[in-house]
């Protein structure tokens, strides 16, 4: 049965509207995971590739420096899975700011390892950029 993973992470002394546009740009998007190629845009109805094509989709809704919901496909996924649902809802509180993530529809069997991806592949490695510019 899908699995729907929700996390809720903080970035302290961060504007959202600097978290939205790393998503969404393929440059910064690139960098901040590690090199792996992405293709990506701001463009609502756009198409994407992130991790050398393990992730394409495509830009469902975007308002700018709020909300990104995507359609997700793993291309180790069974022929017949559906493509999982991605939102970002993105707050700033005070001086920091919030992202609130959901992505539901995943394949039970992926599950695990995207909810521990999130981490490992998006919100450590933007921290970790984040702080590198404040030097």
């Amino acid at each position: 049965m899908p699995k729907t993973i929700t996390q809720k992470v903080m970035f302290k002394n961060t504007d959202s509207d600097v978290l939205y546009s790393m998503f969404l740009d393929s440059k910064h998007h690139t960098v901040i995971t590690g090199g792996v190629p992405a293709k990506i845009s701001a463009k609502e109805g756009a198409k994407f590739s992130v991790h050398e094509g393990y992730i394409t989709g495509k830009n469902l809704q975007l308002v700018k420096n709020k909300l990104i919901v995507q359609s997700w496909y793993g291309s180790d996924w069974a022929k017949d899975d559906v493509d999982s649902t991605f939102i970002l809802l993105f707050e700033q509180k005070g001086k920091d700011a919030v992202i609130n993530m959901v992505h539901a529809n995943i394949p039970d069997e992926h599950a695990d390892s995207i909810k521990q991806g999130w981490n490992d592949y998006y919100w450590k490695p933007w921290k970790n950029y984040l702080a590198s510019l404040k030097k």
